[in-house]
């Protein structure tokens, strides 16, 4: 599962108007491929067989060939127009793979690894399209990616769990003594709250390092950031009025959410 696309807007009209067609494409790249991994039927090989399909797409276009399908002959008329970087591209394949074949994460150095392919990638390739890419910027955006990530996997515990997948770090829910029985049961009794917290402080405390970025870039790209900011900002409020029961509670943002973190972004 990658970054919360349901949750944080995606070529919003926040977005400067030439933007809206690149990032729509990378958004579809990461999207289809995300559901490869993630929905339907599928057999494991044959999931791992399309990720396949979408890699051998970005080698015709890394190799100047003409890719095959209408998607990836879009994506590299904006690979070529915007110089982006095809790592990014491909680190996300090796994420979306790595759900089809591990489930379990035994800490957080492993989860953050995973959150180094599933979701910074997106932040890198919007900076490249802005042409805001150095050294502060990149480790900014991945603060802020990587802390969306968590929030979505700490909101879709249960969701997740049906997938026969858990994103809670193994080492955290043996400390604050949660089972992998009590997710199934959806008991968010005993030291789940304990440990939800400290999920919803870690994350909150990421996203922070990362604000800077979203002060610092201009005009409608910032504000952009900022309500992306703001959006996981929000769902951690939800999740900690709910006292982390994201089985009975799972926060969303609905629409009289929008306002105030449209609000809340421009006052940042």
């Amino acid at each position: 599962m990658s970054v919360g696309y349901e949750n944080f807007p995606v070529a919003s009209v926040l977005l400067p108007a030439a933007m809206r067609r690149p990032v729509s494409l990378i958004y579809r790249f990461a999207r289809t491929a995300d559901d490869f991994a993630d929905e339907g039927d599928l057999r494991p090989h044959e999931r791992l067989a399309h990720l396949e399909g979408y890699r051998a797409e970005l080698r015709r276009i890394e190799a100047g060939r003409s890719p095959e399908s209408p998607l990836f002959r879009e994506l590299g008329e904006v690979v070529a127009a915007h110089r982006l970087p095809l790592a990014p591209f491909h680190d996300l394949l090796d994420a979306f793979s790595q759900d089809v074949t591990k489930q379990r994460y035994a800490n957080f150095a492993e989860l953050m690894d995973y959150c180094r392919r599933s979701a910074d990638p997106v932040g890198r390739l919007m900076l490249h399209l802005y042409g805001e890419s150095d050294a502060r910027n990149v480790a900014c955006s991945d603060a802020i990616c990587s802390a969306l990530q968590l929030i979505n996997f700490w909101q879709d515990v249960e969701i997740d769990f049906r997938k026969n997948r858990i994103y809670l770090p193994l080492d955290d829910m043996a400390r604050f003594g949660v089972t992998e029985d009590q997710i199934a049961a959806s008991d968010a009794s005993g030291g789940w709250w304990d440990l939800m917290r400290y999920q919803i402080d870690r994350s909150r405390r990421m996203l922070s390092r990362g604000a800077p970025l979203a002060k610092s870039l201009p005009g409608r790209i910032g504000l952009e950031i900022r309500t992306v900011v703001q959006g996981g900002l929000r769902i951690l409020e939800k999740l900690e009025r709910a006292r982390g029961d994201a089985f009975r509670h799972r926060p969303v943002l609905k629409a009289f959410d929008w306002p105030l973190m449209l609000c809340r972004a421009l006052v940042m």
